[in-house]
């Protein structure tokens, strides 16, 4: 979509919002391209909780310390 900067001023929240939804809004003044809103990037890369279920086990003995620990285990 394009835009002509003074409605861009006066839409901008709405503009914003469609750009989160996935379109890409080009801002023009005076017949050029001044600015581009674009969607977010996908963050498909941050931490999912429980993304990894099941593809990992802990052994049963990982929380007991080996008699070497002794000394500083008092």
């Amino acid at each position: 979509m394009n835009i002509p900067i003074a409605e861009a001023k006066a839409r901008l929240s709405e503009l914003v919002r469609r750009a989160e939804a996935g379109e890409e809004i080009v801002i023009i003044r005076r017949g050029k391209v001044a600015a581009r809103l674009v969607p977010p990037a996908m963050s498909e890369f941050l931490p999912r909780t429980g993304a990894m279920k099941g593809a990992i086990q802990i052994a049963d003995d990982f929380d007991e310390l080996g008699p070497e620990w002794d000394e500083y285990a008092k």
